[in-house]
């Protein structure tokens, strides 16, 4: 069955693998969305002919929109973030996929899910930081939320014909501790931006390439599976697999378990999500378990990646916590990027922020979006004094 598909976000990793997935369906795009990327999403427009396209930076959207003029069958430029909430509303598409990065994608979810559409999530950060809005108007409007994330693909793939929730006795994340799992905790003060922007397995983003290497992307799932899967934090386990073949577990009251194995390969969870509920072949590569080394598990040092730690104790306290703490994390990581402060200084900075934030345990969209600017601010503040 072919379908239309908005794909939010569509220059990043995440976007153009759920465009090698879309050509190998075959199926239609309706909308594309970006940032910033002028000449890639150029190149989109030109292969995929979406009827509208969102660029969320004016400058870049003042260049794509000189690009477009005079161009037959050119699509609707929609600009800035409320643009993004428009585009992720239009009637049309059969699914919503949204892979913007941060904070910035929770309105587009939002928006997806209230104008009826079913949402491919790859915006850990709707349900981290709204992850009740984002449940609540999931269960309101009829919808679906199907997972992009490899681990929760993996938990909603072992779920399936679980009919009683009751049955599940711990949900089982897997990470594959990243490029500094085996280093000790004294050598992590010295190591540099490219250091963590070697993932030994997965090719990703920066800003999730670098929350991989201090654990963070992983509280963040943590966080995550409790509101996708509507279990408490001690049902949660995360367990290092350094090979990333297993992508989750889930443990059953019988003492059963059942694992998703699979090549990693971002192509097989997406896939999944936008063909749901049929399974199709895949442009992704086979796993040849003949192939495979051993499969080890063990648990993380919370004491050398203590942002895993952090994000643990806010999924914990819940409310603003978990805003707070993703808004700081994103802005501290950002100064990590630009070589502003070093690896352990994410840590240090988020939790100082974290910290200065007010606390709200049922916070509405409004005092979410507070609470993060808050804690950008308190790391910025906090920096200076590190400088």
């Amino acid at each position: 069955m072919s379908k239309k598909i908005t794909l939010l976000g569509s220059t990043g990793s995440i976007g153009t693998q759920s465009l090698d997935v879309i050509r190998a369906q075959g199926y239609e795009v309706f909308g594309l969305s970006a940032h910033s990327h002028v000449e890639k999403i150029l190149q989109q427009i030109e292969e995929f002919h979406p009827k509208y396209v969102c660029m969320t930076d004016p400058d870049a959207a003042a260049k794509l929109d000189a690009a477009l003029a005079g161009r037959a069958n050119a699509p609707k430029l929609l600009t800035g973030p409320e643009g993004l909430k428009e585009l992720a509303a239009l009637d049309g598409p059969d699914v919503v996929l949204n892979s913007v990065v941060g904070i910035a994608g929770l309105g587009a979810s939002l928006c997806a899910i209230e104008s009826g559409h079913d949402l491919a999530l790859a915006n850990k950060e709707s349900l981290v930081t709204g992850g009740h809005l984002v449940t609540q108007a999931v269960e309101k409007h009829g919808v679906q939320l199907l997972p992009v994330d490899s681990e929760h693909s993996a938990i909603f793939q072992c779920l399936m014909g679980c009919t009683d929730r009751r049955e599940v006795k711990k949900i089982l994340l897997t990470c594959s501790g990243g490029p500094f799992f085996d280093m000790d905790a004294a050598d992590l003060k010295y190591v540099t931006k490219a250091d963590a922007l070697r993932h030994p397995n997965w090719k990703m983003g920066p800003k999730i390439t670098v929350d991989c290497a201090t654990l963070m992307n992983k509280g963040l799932e943590v966080i995550e599976a409790m509101r996708l899967y509507r279990v408490p934090l001690e049902q949660v386990e995360v367990l290092v697999h350094r090979q990333s073949i297993v992508h989750s577990l889930v443990e059953f009251t019988d003492g059963a378990v059942m694992a998703q194995l699979g090549a990693p390969d971002m192509r097989l969870p997406i896939q999944l999500a936008l063909t749901y509920p049929q399974r199709m072949e895949s442009p992704a590569p086979k796993l040849d378990l003949t192939q495979c080394a051993a499969l080890t598990f063990c648990h993380p040092d919370l004491e050398k990646f203590p942002c895993l730690a952090l994000a643990m104790e806010c999924a914990k306290r819940g409310g603003t916590a978990c805003p707070a703490m993703n808004g700081a994390n994103e802005e501290a990581v950002a100064l990590f990027l630009a070589d502003k402060i070093g690896f352990y200084d994410i840590y240090r900075l988020v939790a100082q922020a974290v910290e200065q934030v007010p606390f709200i345990q049922n916070p509405t969209l409004e005092e979410i979006l507070e609470a993060d600017h808050l804690a950008r601010q308190a790391v910025r503040k906090c920096r200076e004094v590190l400088v």
